[in-house]
């Protein structure tokens, strides 16, 4: 997230936090498409990290970018760590190892989205390229170790950085090495809501496998297609995973907060302070556990949402739906990511299709495939189906929900146009980490010239 959000309302009660979700309910004409994506930072001639200081730093680009687009500079104990767009809602903010993260506006169709990254990519580049630097398009930082890597001047990552060694073996990876592309859906109602989280979560492996793009980590080759889904298994699993309780009876949005309330916080923010709470749940919180470290403090429902931004299972629920299973990747594999989910999501016969698809797997089923995928990509099985199919049929389907949407841009094309790069894997039977791996193998110099994230012109016009 861009920053932390400030809503000083004072929680009454657990309802409170029930309704702040389904505040999220919207009719379908208000319906958009956000999109998320992270980026590694390189020296070109050196292929080391960029760190945040310096004549040639991350914080000189990150100026350079207010100066270029006029955007608010939001600042951490008076260091500049992002910038949002107060007129229409995007944001540019730093991941804790560097990740150059665009927030892309809401957009109503994928031509606008095409149109925003393309104009990010072009801005990057102009102010990046006299510094000396680029950015990969892949889902982890491949050649340098954690202890090479940068740390950002954001103080909620301190707090972050300290907690993650408890709770399981990856998670400073996880913060430092790896950059992923979401997007971030609406929904009508409860209900609404449901049939898409229970699909988008069945389906998340499916498009880890189909997105798969870090095999490299530490200057090796991995032997698995996505490191970057392989490190968030073993990151926080109290926050993380499948969350398979979105497939039981009666799962709405109080079965979700009543999930969120059991899970640690990282801290409570006042002012310009972040306070590190991760000793309490937020049902401790609520209930006093914080009264004696901070006197007069009282639950509110900032304090809420800046917990549900703390939370990572594989499809995230706030006012909506974040879809969080993908590497990062190129220009044109960013794009086809919403694609992908708008596809399935935004189109009513096409989410029947996706819960028929899913519709005899088990929450063993999924768990066994988020497990698998990894490693096997495309060639891992889920209930007898080897992945390879189950895309195919989802890309399909996706195709036939964006193509009923029928939103063409000025060169004739809809929406589906952006789906190429799914077409060109599924067809071949290969993820993007294979074809790294064979074409590049352990070559660094010429893998981080071929994957250095570049403008490729209007891709809605192919």
């Amino acid at each position: 997230m861009a920053r932390d959000t400030s809503d000083n309302r004072p929680i009454a009660s657990i309802a409170d936090l029930a309704a702040r979700l389904s505040d999220g309910c919207k009719p379908k004409a208000r319906w958009r498409i956000g999109t998320e994506h992270e980026k590694i930072g390189f020296r070109k001639t050196t292929h080391v990290p960029v760190p945040y200081e310096g004549a040639r730093g991350i914080r000189q680009l990150l100026e350079g970018m207010e100066g270029l687009l006029g955007w608010e500079p939001i600042r951490d104990r008076g260091a500049i760590i992002g910038l949002v767009d107060p007129t229409h809602g995007g944001a540019i903010s730093l991941e804790p190892g560097g990740q150059f993260e665009l927030s892309g506006a809401p957009l109503v169709h994928l031509h606008q989205t095409a149109a925003e990254l393309h104009a990010h990519m072009a801005q990057v580049r102009e102010l990046a390229e006299p510094l000396g630097f680029g950015f990969l398009g892949l889902g982890a930082s491949p050649l340098w170790s954690l202890a090479e890597t940068p740390v950002m001047p954001k103080s909620r990552y301190a707090i972050m950085a300290n907690y993650m060694p408890k709770v399981g073996t990856r998670g400073l990876d996880m913060m430092f090495r790896t950059a992923t592309v979401q997007v971030n859906l609406d929904f009508a109602s409860e209900a609404d809501m449901v049939r898409k989280m229970r699909a988008s979560i069945a389906l998340q492996p499916i498009a880890t496998a189909l997105f798969a793009n870090s095999p490299y980590l530490d200057g090796r080759i991995t032997g698995r297609q996505s490191e970057r889904s392989e490190i968030w298994r073993d990151t926080d699993n109290a926050r993380a995973g499948m969350v398979p309780f979105v497939f039981a009876p009666g799962y709405g949005f109080e079965a979700y907060v009543d999930w969120a309330l059991d899970v640690p916080m990282y801290f409570v923010k006042r002012g310009d302070t972040y306070h590190d709470a991760t000793h309490v749940t937020f049902r401790q919180f609520m209930a006093g556990a914080l009264r004696a470290d901070l006197p007069g403090v009282v639950p509110t429902i900032g304090d809420w949402d800046n917990h549900l931004g703390t939370l990572f299972p594989e499809v995230r629920l706030k006012r909506y739906l974040e879809m969080r299973g993908a590497d990062s990747g190129s220009e044109a594999h960013i794009l086809a990511l919403p694609a992908f989910w708008v596809g399935l999501l935004y189109d009513e016969a096409a989410l029947d299709a996706a819960s028929d698809l899913i519709g005899d797997w088990s929450t063993a089923d999924m768990q066994a495939l988020r497990d698998a995928v990894p490693a096997q990509g495309l060639d891992a099985v889920i209930a007898g189906r080897p992945v390879r199919e189950v895309a195919r049929e989802a890309v399909a389907i996706a195709r036939e929900g964006l193509r009923r949407r029928g939103y063409v841009n000025c060169c004739g094309n809809d929406e589906t146009v952006y789906l190429t790069p799914l077409d060109i894997i599924v067809e071949r039977g290969k993820t993007e980490a294979q074809v790294l791996v064979d074409k590049y193998g352990s070559d660094f110099e010429t893998l981080f010239t071929a994957c250095e994230m570049t403008p490729t012109g209007d891709l809605g016009c192919l």
